[in-house]
């Protein structure tokens, strides 16, 4: 069983539900979110520079796009962003009919695809579904993949094996997916089943592990391509919530965790709770891919 370093806190933000980490190879930083405070944050490891940004709209994910910027999920749909002067740009609405239903996690393929879940956000009914979006048109046109999803979580890709990941958390099953060159997904199949806390965000390294981040599981599963657990990182708090590789050699995983649901003893016990993340990886983690608008 592979065995790594202890996590530290690069930022002790102490977000009520940090989510949403994505590398930009662009600023060499990390962005990050805290949903229920509509606040957007950025990272620069060389640095250690901090900033954050207020959002509109509780926002979920972000991505970076293909001539600089970013692509927003928020509760409502989709917007640009650019970091150069912290202008939001107009909202692209996704499901808005569906009122108790909102965006949760989203990533890029390595098409420039952009995969995002929505989920229902009392986290009572399967009414979440998984979208794949080729372009920024307004209004947008996302293909409806997948659906039945409480709580939808971490699109991963492993491009070697043409496979998707993708989870249910509330269900406590993370699928894969066989994914063509054109976007298409075949054969959904359960590829784990943690048996400890629910699984969050995650990511794919060089040698096609799966990193999988454990709400209520206090740290981060890795899981081999055939499913069979290899190596669990502890952290110092129970809800760690998305993993995202960075640094210019990508050996550094960078890791949001979430204060929410801990009561003042929990969080007594868990200082650290809702801060940055970050340890050191002997495998590197893939490149983050751009988001293609046009």
């Amino acid at each position: 069983m592979t065995t790594f370093p202890a996590p530290d806190c690069v930022w002790d933000r102490k977000a009520e539900l940090g989510e949403g980490v994505v590398w930009s190879v662009a600023e060499q930083a990390v962005y990050w979110v805290d949903i229920p405070a509509r606040s957007l944050h950025r990272y620069t490891p060389a640095t250690k520079a901090r900033h954050s940004w207020d959002a509109p709209a509780r926002t979920t994910f972000v991505v970076p796009v293909d001539g600089g910027g970013l692509l927003c999920g928020h509760e409502d749909g989709l917007r640009t962003f650019s970091p150069g002067d912290g202008a939001f740009g107009p909202l692209h609405p996704i499901e808005p009919l569906l009122h108790d239903n909102r965006l949760n996690d989203g990533a890029v393929d390595n098409a420039g695809r952009l995969w995002f879940g929505t989920m229902h956000d009392p986290e009572e009914a399967a009414t979440g579904s998984l979208y794949c979006l080729e372009g920024l048109r307004d209004p947008p046109e996302p293909r409806l993949m997948d659906g039945g999803y409480t709580v939808t979580n971490g699109p991963a890709f492993d491009a070697v094996r043409h496979r998707l990941y993708h989870t249910d958390s509330a269900a406590r099953r993370i699928y894969a997916f066989d994914l063509a060159p054109d976007g298409t997904l075949r054969n959904k199949r359960v590829f784990a089943e943690p048996d400890h806390g629910f699984p969050d965000g995650m990511t794919v390294d060089a040698e096609g592990t799966l990193w999988v981040a454990l709400w209520a599981g206090g740290g981060v599963q890795r899981y081999r391509p055939d499913g069979s657990p290899d190596g669990f990182v502890a952290f110092p708090c129970d809800h760690v919530t998305r993993i995202a590789f960075g640094d210019p050699d990508l050996r550094t995983a960078y890791v949001s965790t979430a204060r929410r649901g801990l009561d003042d003893a929990a969080l007594r016990r868990q200082p650290l709770a809702g801060g940055l993340f970050r340890f050191r990886v002997a495998v590197p983690g893939l490149p983050q891919h751009l988001f293609r608008p046009g």
